[in-house]
Order: structure tokens, then C-alpha cells, then sequence
């Protein structure tokens, strides 16, 4: 199975990973302010943690990946201080704590990352795959969703826009081509594992998106 396939297959699911009301509410100008400055103060959080995952993938990862997931690091690192800049704007937090929701998604992100730079031999294998599913599938879960909101209404429309660049579009691609290989090239066993990371990742956005309706854990 290729990155195509497993959207395919998890359809519904992936159709409530990146459909939600809040998404709904940039793309009519109805969501509450509140909902969207808690969620970027946990995404925030949530791209920083993200940076440092990819770090260790970038680690562990075969000479075809690097130069994407390099690629990824340093347009991390730029949306780290893209929400600075707007966390000045809008008064936002930036030291207010993670959100259970968060944490627990970057947790495991950080586990799949540690598991790449530990594994050795065979395990290599069972590690490795399961990881770049997971980069693939976040970017583009990221990336399907606010493409769901476009083109975003009044002062939500530059937030949109953002999110959906060509320059975005074109690093899920590569994250999805990285992925194909390692999915085409891995054991029956990496294989699977890499489609419960898959589900996993859908999980876990649908629970960040609704976090941001959610004052506290």
C-alpha cells in the first residue's frame, strides 16, 4: 500500500481527521476568537515539538529523504517565528502549557523519532517507515484541512492562505514520494505499522481541532 492507498482505504477517517467545526468557522467567519488564539498558542507548541521529531527522522533518515526533511526543518523553524510575530499581534501566551491533546499527539511523535535513532539492523526497518508515514501523513492532514476552509473568511482569510500555499503543497508531495519508498522498499510487518501510525495521526488531529473548544484538559 502507497500514501494514495491509505486515504483511500481509511477514507471516512481521514474525512473526520481533517473536517471539523472549527475549520468550518475560519471558512464562515463564525469561529470564536477565543478557540482560534488557544489553538495557535498550541500550535505553537505543537511545530516546536514537531521541529524536534523531524530532527531526529533527519537523523535516521536515507540519503533520498534528507534533502526534504531538511527542507521541512528550516520551514519549521521560519513558522516558529511567523507565530511570534503574530502571537505579538494578537496578545497570545506563547508560555502557556501544552494542552493534554498536544501533548499526548507530540509525545508520540517524539517516541516515533526516538525509535528511529536507536534502531539498528532489521529494526531499522520497523522504525524508520512508521515514522515518515507519520511526517507525511501530519503535513498532509495539515494540509487538506485548511484547504477544506479556503478561501477563509474576512481576517481568517490570511491565516488560510497560508496554510495552503503552492510552496506547502509541493513538501507534502516530497514527504509523499519518501514515504511511497519506504512503504514499497519495508517488510509486510513495517508496513502495517506504518498504516496504525497512519490512523494514529488521524486520531490525533481530529482531538487537536476539537482542543481548541476546550478551555482546559
Amino acid at each position: 500500500m502507497d500514501t494514495s492507498g491509505l486515504i483511500a482505504v481509511h477514507a471516512d477517517t481521514w474525512q473526520v481527521a481533517t473536517r471539523h467545526q472549527f475549520l468550518e468557522g475560519m471558512r464562515t467567519g463564525d469561529l470564536p476568537n477565543a478557540a482560534l488564539d488557544r489553538w495557535l498558542v498550541q500550535d505553537y507548541h505543537y511545530v516546536d515539538r514537531l521541529l524536534r521529531f523531524q530532527a531526529l527522522l533527519l537523523a535516521a533518515a536515507p540519503r533520498t529523504d534528507q534533502l526534504v526533511l531538511a527542507g521541512g526543518l528550516a520551514a519549521l523553524a521560519e513558522e516558529l517565528g511567523w507565530f511570534e510575530q503574530l502571537a505579538a499581534v494578537r496578545e497570545l501566551d506563547l508560555a502557556a502549557p501544552l494542552h493534554p491533546a498536544c501533548r499526548n499527539y507530540t509525545d508520540y511523535l517524539l517516541t516515533l523519532g526516538y525509535r528511529c535513532l536507536t534502531a539498528t539492523g532489521a529494526d531499522a526497518d520497523l522504525a524508520y517507515t512508521p515514522a515518515i508515514t507519520a511526517v507525511w501523513a501530519v503535513e498532509r492532514a495539515y494540509l487538506d484541512a485548511w484547504l477544506s476552509a479556503r478561501p477563509g473568511a474576512g481576517a481568517f482569510s490570511d491565516l488560510v492562505s497560508h496554510w495552503t500555499t503552492d510552496e506547502f503543497r509541493e513538501y507534502v508531495a516530497g514527504l509523499a514520494l519518501a514515504a511511497d519508498r519506504a512503504l514499497a522498499e519495508s517488510s509486510l510487518g513495517a508496513c502495517r505499522e506504518a498504516e496504525q501510525a497512519f490512523l494514529a495521526i488521524a486520531a490525533y488531529e481530529r482531538e487537536f481541532w476539537q482542543m481548541a473548544f476546550a478551555a482546559s484538559g
